[in-house]
């Protein structure tokens, strides 16, 4: 028995709470005076790369007791995360003033490593009771010097806390470094470093249930939400123009003939056909590379599929700021679980093409997206590893990735796969094919394929390019992204732009006489992946400061798989709106 869509969505919503950190440690966040309140300290990493980080402890700082590895779901580790105990104490309701947390004595080369990491400005993260807490290790002084051996380098010794509770709850907590500890560490000498912190506790009526709202309203600001209205009233205007455009075609252009074709039979057979009128005998020939079409659909159909289940789980609120890892844990469960549908519906419609050979297709489906990204994820853990970047997965991570795949998403693309091939439904043709091809008339070059997919792509971007920014400055910086409906809205019209202007050109090119619309239309619909992926060279060079081997593989590595991954997505939306408009058309006249 299925289930319903609604009872799905529960049981994600159940899973991926069910994995959350927040629940992990089987605390219920209520203290009494004195309890231990836990401290972890996350990872340090320049500030510009978000992808380059690295363990607290792989700096040498000092801790006063045996530092202990937090254990973490599948999603902390996939979003780098690596949580340990930090040598700061910080029990419910106790006040310190000046507490040294431990001593060492920095060796010379510890000293260039700090210095080395405060001139890249390294920051810090923590998490203190599920709270996220950040703050920079150093400072460098260049008193209006251009040498950078001039410059002075300071490390700071000293944390403020600043803890707010309400009545057995924690509620916020502020971190400061105090200006007036620091440590010089300008010359090549050893140093004596006392790590040292202050915590001041403040009573607040802020309910428990809204402490992380104060996240989530950082894009909630009036300035903000005006340019993201601004970018969905500029994508609403683009979806009207694209619609009353459309609508002079059907209702002018194609009702013209519709009416001539269905008012008098015989005086239509008299009228020499003209345009796409006459590819009524070749517009369904069925397209080379059959299964490599096929595969592409079910890809992108699942792909899609994905994307409206993670929109659906953010609006409910399942990806609130710094729930560690839900986001990347629903990614794997949900594709793994949607397997199924691109098997089903790439079968399905290569046997409809009339396709034999369809265990290879199967293949080819799990493979069409899966490759690309497991070489890719292959080559940049290799780089995070010789790194020693936190973004390198460990063994274990790679062995239960590689278990959900083989037992869960290979399984159900093969049952999909044989429902796909035991459906043997035809495919609907309204008009039968000839037996001979017609020749194509030579086109001009702006109805080449590459022209038309630089028009297909241009108008779906020009509709996401604003809040494509934030989107970027969320996944590769440190900007908050919570304003999910307005995202879901444009992503909405991003679909709706893509089916209409992939008609638009499907009409077109039928109107000039060529019949070969089948890989056109996915290409012109898929298209606006191409174009992100040009925003990023864009965003890399002109928007962010984002330096080093590593953090630039990271970056242009893993969006060319999201790139690629919008592109069968969006190719699978061109192509199914693009088939349903051929077969209304051609339904709509008597055609032998």
């Amino acid at each position: 028995m299925e289930k319903p869509p609604h009872l799905l969505l529960l049981l994600l919503v159940f899973f991926i709470y069910g994995v959350s950190p927040v629940k992990s440690d089987g605390s219920d966040h209520r203290y009494k005076v004195g309890d231990d309140v836990p401290l972890y300290a996350n990872k340090v990493g320049p500030f510009h790369n978000p992808s380059e980080t690295y363990r607290y402890f792989d700096l040498p700082f000092c801790s006063s007791a045996p530092v202990k590895e937090k254990k973490e779901a599948l999603g902390e580790v996939l979003n780098g995360d690596r949580l340990v105990t930090a040598p700061y104490k910080l029990e419910f309701l106790g006040e310190k003033n000046s507490h040294v947390a431990c001593r060492k004595r920095l060796s010379r080369e510890d000293v260039a490593q700090f210095r080395d990491v405060i001139s890249r400005d390294y920051y810090f993260q923590m998490y203190y009771d599920d709270l996220p807490i950040w703050g920079f290790l150093g400072k460098v002084v260049k008193d209006g010097k251009s040498d950078p051996s001039e410059y002075k380098y300071y490390l700071f010794n000293h944390l403020q806390f600043e803890i707010f509770y309400n009545k057995d709850r924690v509620i916020e907590i502020i971190v400061r470094t105090d200006q007036s500890f620091l440590v010089d560490l300008t010359e090549d000498k050893e140093v004596e470093v006392d790590f040292t912190y202050t915590v001041r506790w403040k009573e607040t009526e802020i309910p428990f249930e809204k402490r992380m709202e104060k996240y989530s309203l950082a894009s909630s600001t009036p300035h903000h939400l005006e340019i993201h209205w601004f970018s969905i009233i500029n994508s609403c205007v683009t979806v009207l123009l694209l619609t009353g455009f459309l609508a002079t075609i059907l209702m002018r252009v194609l009702k013209n003939d519709f009416v001539k074709y269905s008012h008098d039979e015989e005086a239509a057979d008299d009228q020499e056909e003209t345009g796409w009128k006459l590819l009524h005998g070749d517009v369904f020939r069925f397209p080379k590379h059959k299964s490599l079409l096929a595969a592409a659909l079910g890809s992108g159909t699942q792909l899609f599929t994905l994307a409206v289940f993670i929109f659906m789980l953010a609006l409910v609120g399942v990806f609130y700021p710094y729930n560690r890892g839900a986001l990347f844990t629903a990614l794997v469960v949900i594709y793994a679980l949607t397997s199924g549908i691109a098997g089903y519906t790439a079968s399905s419609f290569y046997c409809q093409l009339e396709g034999t050979n369809w265990v290879r297709n199967v293949m080819l489906t799990g493979s069409l997206f899966c490759g690309p990204l497991l070489l890719t994820f292959s080559f940049l853990n290799t780089v995070a590893i010789a790194y020693q970047a936190t973004a390198a997965l460990p063994f274990g991570t790679i062995v239960v990735i590689f278990l959900i795949w083989a037992l869960v998403t290979s399984p159900l693309l093969i049952l999909g796969g044989i429902a796909g091939k035991n459906r043997k439904s035809e495919f609907q043709a309204p008009c039968r094919t000839t037996k001979y091809p017609r020749e194509i008339p030579p086109m001009r070059w702006y109805r080449r394929t590459l022209p038309q997919m630089a028009m297909a792509g241009f108008l779906p971007f020009s509709a996401i390019y604003i809040e494509l920014y934030y989107i970027f400055a969320s996944v590769w910086g440190h900007r908050i992204y919570t304003i999910y409906s307005i995202l879901s809205i444009v992503f909405l019209i991003l679909v709706i732009v893509t089916a209409f202007i992939t008609v638009a050109l499907t009409y077109f090119q039928l109107a000039a006489e060529d019949h070969e619309w089948w890989w056109r239309s996915l290409l012109c619909g898929g298209s606006t992946g191409v174009f992100v992926y040009a925003y990023c060279l864009y965003y890399y060079y002109a928007r962010s400061d984002m330096t080093g081997f590593m953090q630039t593989s990271f970056f242009f590595g893993y969006m060319a798989c999201i790139c690629y991954g919008f592109f069968l997505m969006l190719g699978a939306v061109g192509f199914r709106a693009s088939l349903f408009f051929v077969r209304h058309i051609y339904r709509s006249i008597k055609c032998e």
